[in-house]
């Protein structure tokens, strides 16, 4: 289960649960739209890989009562991440990879 983390690891935007405007990759590195697309250019300075939209979780359980599923059971991270990147780093990788589609990378 996605972790939901609640900022972008960047700016430190807040991006809530049902943030329409955050991004993850494979490894689940959170980041806001403007920063995906303006800084990393859909790239993740961590992993290399692409950015994808962010899976909303229900905030409750639509099925029987006895199961546990929505924000009510398993509610989102309140951890706050930061890159551990430099913007030197950061714009290294991004200018290697920016061009090569990621189901390239």
């Amino acid at each position: 289960m996605l972790e939901l983390r609640p900022n972008c690891e960047l700016c430190d935007a807040d991006l809530p649960p049902a943030a329409t405007n955050a991004r993850i990759c494979s490894y689940e590195c959170t980041y806001c739209a403007d920063c995906a697309e303006g800084v990393l250019r859909n790239v993740c300075p961590t992993c290399g890989g692409g950015l994808q939209p962010r899976p909303i979780r229900p905030r409750t359980a639509y099925r029987a009562p006895d199961i546990s599923l929505g924000l009510s059971f398993h509610p989102a991270s309140e951890t706050r991440k930061h890159s551990r990147w430099s913007r030197d780093e950061i714009a290294a990788i991004t200018a290697r990879l920016k061009d090569v589609p990621p189901s390239e990378r």
